[in-house]
């Protein structure tokens, strides 16, 4: 256990993360994520994770590690029917205990089979296999029983690696089990704030001394291209204490930065201007060239936005321009033309759109994403526009570094950020 600055011991844990699939990158060890959210909810620190193969003598090594520097074992995977699923064998030598059949688990297995009339195969027994004194976390979404036991201080919970098993497991029998384990251990309450239009250093540069003198609440920034979230963390004995504490912290964040904080829980900038679209009753249409798309892929990404998004067009050469949104030739090229990357055709573009899409709000973006110049104009420069019905349309520009994917998706956020703007206003 880790003592914190009052004193109280706090429960340490190491996610173990088994199968060479997961090394190889064929998938992505999204459990982990998953894990380290719900433990801090019952007010247990992740310190480490780790990611190891089917192999037994690799997995052994993994647990002794684990086991002295952490006081919960935490894994996933491995206990499906194949001789490659061996995180219960391993741990049960590991620990000098056998392995027993949990006879309900055997059960339900058996009778999986027989409904659908196929042959069970020996080794699907495995599943049922629990170790010795350890209790069985139930699995409502298939067939491998979890396992949850203490040895000399150190806490073990084994969980199947798929991740429909395994949160609801979590979620369920499994937090029980952590919680019988806890004792008087204080949960953590969060709060998470999302920032759109500023860079995670500069906002971290606007909150420094807030930062520095953290102790209780605390404050951790993370970023995601083109946003930035901060997660406000307390230790309190119930919601209402930690209320209190988590209240005056966020105050005084938004004191500072409040024109850039979009959302105070999790979801992404477009879900927020989804959502304020759909509030304030208004339609959205979408003209792209730089982008390629992204920007309507991102709002369609949302279920039931076609109540707010009226569609886009991908323009990418001038023609298209030309034909699908009218924009002139002499607009977009030859001598003295402002050209297709331009503040002027920026707007108009988002112009036409939103009048072709009977809408009330159009969004632009031309620009270069790369990887070489185009009409004499560096990479990462974006002209992005938005135009509100009845009102003179605002034309940006951006200068976004990076790769021509990471170039797209930043031009993208810093438009649909100048349209959350428009939209906090109503």
């Amino acid at each position: 256990m880790l003592h914190d600055s009052k004193g109280e011991t706090r429960m340490k844990a190491e996610i173990i993360a088994v199968g060479t699939e997961l090394l190889l990158g064929q998938i992505v060890n999204t459990n982990a994520q998953y894990l380290s959210r719900k433990l801090a909810t019952l007010g247990i620190d992740v310190y480490f994770q780790t990611v190891v193969g089917d192999n037994p003598s690799r997995i052994r090594q993994a647990i002794e590690i684990a086991r002295e520097r952490a006081d919960l074992l935490v894994f996933t995977g491995g206990l499906g029917p194949t001789q490659d699923d061996l995180t219960k064998d391993v741990l049960a030598a590991y620990l000098n205990r056998g392995l027993s059949i949990h006879q309900p688990s055997m059960d339900k297995i058996e009778q999986m089979f027989s409904s659908r009339g196929i042959h069970m195969v020996e080794s699907n027994r495995r599943q049922a296999l629990m170790i010795d004194g350890s209790a069985p976390i139930e699995n409502e979404a298939g067939l491998a029983v979890g396992n949850g036991l203490s040895e000399d201080g150190t806490h073990y919970l084994l969980l199947p690696g798929p991740p429909r098993e395994m949160k609801p497991m979590i979620e369920g029998p499994g937090s029980e089990w952590l919680k019988s384990i806890l004792g008087s251990e204080e949960p953590l309450y969060s709060r998470l704030l999302m920032f759109a239009g500023i860079g995670e250093s500069t906002l971290e540069a606007k909150l420094i001394d807030l930062i520095e003198a953290q102790s209780d609440p605390t404050i951790a920034p993370y970023a995601k291209e083109g946003e930035v979230a901060i997660r406000v963390s307390t230790k309190a004995a119930n919601e209402s204490d930690a209320t209190v504490k988590l209240d005056q912290t966020v105050e005084a964040i938004k004191q500072r930065v409040s024109e850039y904080l979009y959302a105070e829980e999790e979801m992404t900038l477009e879900e927020r201007v989804v959502q304020l679209l759909r509030i304030s009753r208004r339609k959205l249409s979408t003209a792209e060239s730089i982008s390629g798309g992204l920007l309507a892929e991102l709002i369609t990404g949302i279920p039931g936005s076609s109540g707010e998004y009226s569609g886009g067009v991908v323009t990418y050469t001038n023609e298209m321009k030309h034909k699908l949104l009218g924009i002139p030739m002499a607009q977009l090229q030859g001598d003295g033309a402002p050209g297709a990357i331009s503040e002027s055709t920026a707007a108009m573009m988002a112009e036409r759109v939103r009048q072709i899409g009977d809408s009330d709000f159009g969004v632009s973006l031309t620009g270069v994403a790369g990887p070489a110049q185009a009409e004499g104009k560096p990479v990462g420069l974006v002209y992005y526009a938005v135009s509100e019905r009845g009102k003179p349309t605002s034309v940006f520009t951006g200068n976004f570094s990076g790769t021509r994917s990471i170039i797209r998706v930043r031009a993208v956020k810093a438009a649909l950020y100048q349209l959350w703007l428009k939209l906090r206003e109503h």
